[in-house]
């Protein structure tokens, strides 16, 4: 697949995904390495619906160590139970947060961040990384962004780990 995605701007929401996550897999299922997929699907989400943040938080023991994303500057260690990222981490479930200033104990990478979406992924029925998507707008995320992106971390996890 070449390196461009497709997506009709002015389509729904859930029809970008729709359009969108088979451009994902066609781009990362022929790539071996974990890194080069993480990015292309961080540029892939926020090149698509131009997300404030989108990246990989990857379990590494004892916390969760920053990989591949796109946006500003970000944290780079974050307790498996410590904000948004950890809460999804430990709960092993999907969270929206449509205020992060109202989540307690939500670790504010950037000031400009207002809501957040984190997907647990999963390898042999076990947490091993977490998609983070921040907005600069309140209440940005919903249903649709939870249903097509834990199929993205679905199928991450069954092809690409």
């Amino acid at each position: 697949m070449a390196e461009t995605l497709l997506l009709d701007q002015t389509a729904t929401k859930a029809e970008k995904y729709e359009t969108l996550l088979p451009q994902i897999q066609a781009l990362t299922l022929g790539e071996t390495d974990l890194i080069a997929n993480l990015a292309n699907i961080a540029a892939a989400l926020k090149q698509g619906f131009g997300f404030f943040w989108v990246g990989f938080y990857l379990d590494r023991g004892k916390e969760l160590v920053l990989g591949p994303f796109q946006g500003t500057i970000a944290c780079v260690r974050i307790a498996h139970q410590a904000g948004v990222c950890g809460a999804a981490y430990s709960t092993q479930k999907t969270i929206i947060v449509a205020d992060v200033d109202q989540f307690d104990g939500h670790i504010a990478c950037s000031s400009d961040s207002k809501s957040e979406i984190v997907v647990p992924i999963f390898k042999d029925g076990k947490v091993v990384m977490v998609l983070d998507v921040d907005s600069e707008h309140l209440n940005h995320f919903d249903e649709t962004d939870k249903v097509y992106l834990e199929k993205l971390a679905e199928f991450m996890g069954k092809n690409l780990l």
